[in-house]
């Protein structure tokens, strides 16, 4: 299977194609999967950076489709890692219940990177969900000592593998109408900002575009201080 147009507009922009292959998996939680890999060249050939990301291609309808995913523990010595799937109905999450050792997938790598704050935050504030609790962990692990307030919106009960750490806050906050998550960042964040913390917003689309208007427009976070990405549309 080809990668449509998507990849076509990829390819001319110089993406890096790599084939990842299942060596095992996990359930996490009823509605959360891990999956190993090895990588196909990809860590050797590029490197690693905290909430790296990859595309991988699965075929729906006949179609092909791309979705984003961040690196969990990735490996250079080995050229291993793992993947975490938020378990519903859509190709990318039906495809990682049925994956078995020996099985293949297309990636590619392209859009990913992260450029540390400087100065170093004295506080992350990390607002996300399921889909983007990987990229979270990924954040907490690359600044063990720097404290952190997490509001993290949630959809059951499960027991999600969040790393967080004694000097981390960590608030769940129930999905509700879709409403909950944006409405206690808003109450909370204005106290918690200062010149050095360092804001990561990565939720639905939704969520996303308006604590990024937040943000910008209202609480005037410099540029350079915050992140914001919308991983997945309801």
């Amino acid at each position: 299977m080809g990668h449509g147009w998507e990849g076509a507009v990829l390819k001319l922009l110089r993406a890096k194609d790599f084939k990842f292959t299942v060596t095992g998996s996990e359930q996490v939680a009823p509605h959360y999967r891990r999956l190993s890999f090895t990588d196909g060249g990809l860590l050797a050939e590029v490197g690693v950076h905290p909430a790296m990301w990859v595309r991988l291609w699965f075929e729906h309808d006949g179609r092909p489709h791309q979705r984003a995913y961040t690196l969990v523990d990735p490996d250079p010595v080995t050229g291993t890692f793992d993947l975490e799937f938020a378990l519903h109905d859509g190709p990318a999450s039906n495809w990682s219940e049925r994956a078995r050792p020996g099985d293949a997938i297309a990636a590619t790598v392209y859009g990913t990177a992260f450029t540390a704050p400087d100065p170093a935050p004295e506080r992350l504030l990390l607002v996300g969900d399921a889909a983007s609790l990987p990229a979270i962990n990924s954040l907490l692990d690359a600044f063990p000592d720097t404290p952190a307030t997490i509001w993290f919106e949630t959809t059951s009960d499960d027991d999600l593998p969040f790393r967080a750490r004694e000097v981390h806050d960590l608030h769940r906050v129930p999905r509700g109408d879709g409403t909950a998550l944006e409405a206690a960042v808003r109450a909370d964040l204005p106290a918690l900002l200062t010149p050095s913390t360092y804001l990561w917003i990565t939720c639905d689309a939704r969520t996303t575009r308006a604590l990024t208007a937040l943000a910008r427009k209202e609480l005037a976070v410099p540029k350079d201080r915050f992140h914001s990405m919308a991983y997945w549309r309801p």
